[in-house]
C-alpha cells in the first residue's frame, strides 16, 4: 500500500489545512462598523420622531438631544452647578468600586479556596444576588443615611457578586497537572495560592471586574434615584419630574460615558497585566 503524504504532493499540504473564510461582516474595520451602527441607531431615531409615532414628550428628536448634551458639557467645563453633581456621582461610583473590589475578592478567595466556603457561604451569596437590589435602597438608606454613604454601600452591593463569581472561577482554572506539580515541589498552600492559582486565574478575574464595573454605575444611581443626594441622579429624577427629556437623556449620555471609562480602565489595566492572554469572546477593545 502506497502512503500518500502531503510532503510527496505539491500544493497538498495547502488543501489539507482548514483555514476558516472571514465572513464579509467580521472584515469590516471595526470603527467603520461602529459609525454604521451609530448611524442607523439615529436614523431610525430620527424617523419615529418625525413621523409622530413616539410623542416628543416621551422621546425628544436627536436634534434637542444633542442641543441639550452641548447645554450640559458648557455648564461641566464652566463649572457650574453640574460639575460637583457630577463630581458627586463620580465619588459614589469610584468609592463603590473599590469597596466591590475588596469584598468581592476576599469572598471570591474564600470560596474558591475552601470548602466551607463553597459548601457554606456561596448558597447565601447566591440567594442575596438573586434578591431585588433596588430594594435593598431604602435599607441603605435607613442604615447609612441620605448622604454618600449609603449610595456607595449600593454600588458595592452590586457590583460585589460576579467579582466574587469571577474570583472563585479564577483560582478553579488551574489544570490538575499544574497542581500536582506545585504539591511535589513542597510548596505551601499560601504559595501556590500567590504563584499558581492567581496567576492562571486573572483571565477570569477581570471578567467579573469588567462585569462589576458596569453594574457600579447602575447601583449609585438607584441609590440617588430612592435615597436623595446631590449627584447626577438627582438631576435626572428632577428634569423627569419637569418632563425635560432632551436633559434626562443628555445626562444619561454623559453617565454612560463615565460608564464606558470605568469599563476602559478595567480593560486596559487586563491587558498590561495579564499580557499573554488573548479574551476573544465578549472583548470590547475601547
Amino acid at each position: 500500500m502506497t502512503d500518500i503524504r502531503s510532503n510527496d504532493v505539491p500544493g497538498a499540504a495547502e488543501e489539507t489545512i482548514w483555514v476558516e473564510k472571514e465572513s464579509f461582516i467580521d472584515s469590516v474595520p471595526r470603527g467603520i462598523s461602529m459609525i454604521f451602527v451609530f448611524a442607523v441607531f439615529v436614523g431610525v431615531w430620527q424617523l419615529s420622531t418625525s413621523l409622530g409615532l413616539v410623542s416628543p414628550i416621551i422621546l425628544p428628536t436627536p436634534g434637542e438631544t444633542l442641543k441639550d448634551m452641548i447645554f450640559v458639557g458648557k455648564n461641566l467645563i464652566t463649572g457650574d452647578y453640574m460639575l460637583p453633581a457630577l463630581w458627586i456621582t463620580v465619588k459614589e461610583v469610584i468609592y463603590g468600586f473599590a469597596l466591590a473590589i475588596f469584598i468581592g475578592f476576599s469572598l471570591g478567595v474564600l470560596v474558591g479556596e475552601t470548602a466551607f466556603g463553597e459548601k457554606a457561604i456561596m448558597p447565601y451569596l447566591v440567594a442575596i444576588d438573586t434578591m431585588p437590589k433596588v430594594a435593598f435602597a431604602p435599607l441603605f438608606v435607613a442604615w447609612l443615611g441620605f448622604g454618600i454613604e449609603s449610595k456607595v454601600a449600593l454600588a458595592a452591593f452590586i457590583a460585589t457578586f460576579p467579582i466574587v463569581v469571577g474570583t472563585a472561577a479564577g483560582l478553579h482554572a488551574a489544570d490538575e497537572n499544574s497542581r500536582m506539580l506545585f504539591k511535589t515541589m513542597g510548596a505551601t498552600r499560601m504559595q501556590t495560592l500567590i504563584k499558581m492559582k492567581l496567576p492562571m486565574g486573572l483571565p477570569q478575574i477581570f471578567t467579573g471586574l469588567k462585569i462589576g464595573a458596569v453594574g457600579v454605575m447602575a447601583g449609585a444611581i438607584t441609590g440617588e434615584f430612592l435615597g436623595g443626594g446631590k449627584g447626577f441622579g438627582e438631576l435626572i429624577r428632577v428634569a423627569a419630574s419637569q418632563l425635560n427629556t432632551p436633559r434626562v437623556f443628555s445626562l444619561i449620555l454623559y453617565l454612560s460615558l463615565i460608564g464606558l471609562a470605568l469599563y476602559a480602565s478595567v480593560t486596559w489595566t487586563q491587558r498590561k497585566v495579564v499580557f499573554w492572554h488573548k479574551d476573544r469572546v465578549g472583548a470590547t477593545d475601547v
